[in-house]
């Protein structure tokens, strides 16, 4: 991976968290603890971040980076964990579904799949999950909620889309959190998708938490499910090295490694 790569990486895993370990960062790209050094120092002189004990900040706050940068990231850890969550779902049922990089690929699994009742905030999961077959005929009875739209998201927020959710009891809610770590449960940046994954796990009989390996042990701004509301949390293999996996293990969370 050359530097300019690395750099990328490392301003994505920033523009979640408020901070980052330097064991994080390293597993994250596959590179010594002493590449990440030299390359945080360089970031560092353009001003983008700044070390401290053990691990970088970023300057500034800053939002969750657009769906489109987030897409790029991880793809193949997200796509297992996207074909895991699908086979917990059964023709009939109806599921709850926010917006995000990795349920964007979860509705790409669930499109050659029939018979569900999908509610999402999302336009991409909504647009993936309305593509007839080669008959013509709707797979899913898709239904996209109100609200006011976020274009770097591609999906609505607000007391509208909140007050839509609490219209729905719904078997499952597949939700994609900023970070997901023992003490504080899944956790957003933005209090208005926050308060969104909050509905939906409160209308849903079970929450499945999908999280890639860079989201465990974070914490990001606001939380909306704690650890003993999450059903399953289903996250790729690259989490088995990471303490904070034994942390959510030890309060409860009953984690699939896809």
């Amino acid at each position: 991976m050359l530097p300019d790569q690395r750099y990328q990486r490392i301003r994505a895993l920033l523009s979640n968290f408020d901070h980052v370990s330097t064991e994080r960062i390293a597993i994250d790209l596959g590179v010594s603890r002493e590449t990440v050094r030299r390359d945080v120092a360089e970031l560092e002189l353009m001003g983008e971040l700044r070390r401290i004990y053990g691990g970088v900040r970023r300057a500034a706050p800053e939002p969750e980076a657009p769906l489109k940068e987030r897409a790029k990231i991880q793809r193949e850890e997200k796509r297992a964990i996207a074909r895991e969550a699908a086979k917990l779902l059964l023709p009939g049922q109806a599921v709850f579904i926010d917006a995000g990089s990795t349920v964007s690929l979860l509705a790409e699994e669930l499109a050659s799949l029939r018979g569900l009742t999908v509610i999402t905030n999302s336009f991409d999961v909504a647009l993936k999950l309305s593509v007839p077959d080669n008959q013509g005929q709707q797979r899913h009875s898709v239904h996209v909620l109100g609200g006011t739209p976020n274009a770097s998201i591609a999906a609505n927020y607000g007391a509208t889309t909140v007050i839509e959710i609490q219209r729905w009891r719904v078997d499952w809610a597949m939700l994609s959190p900023v970070g997901v770590a023992g003490d504080l449960g899944a956790s957003n940046h933005e209090p208005a998708e926050a308060e969104v994954a909050r509905a939906m796990a409160g209308q849903a009989t079970h929450t499945v938490i999908l999280a890639d390996h860079t989201k465990i042990g974070q914490r990001s701004r606001v939380s909306f499910c704690p650890v003993g509301d999450i059903y399953k949390l289903i996250t790729d293999k690259r989490a088995r090295k990471l303490t904070a996996l034994s942390a959510l293990q030890e309060a409860g969370c009953d984690i699939v490694l896809a």
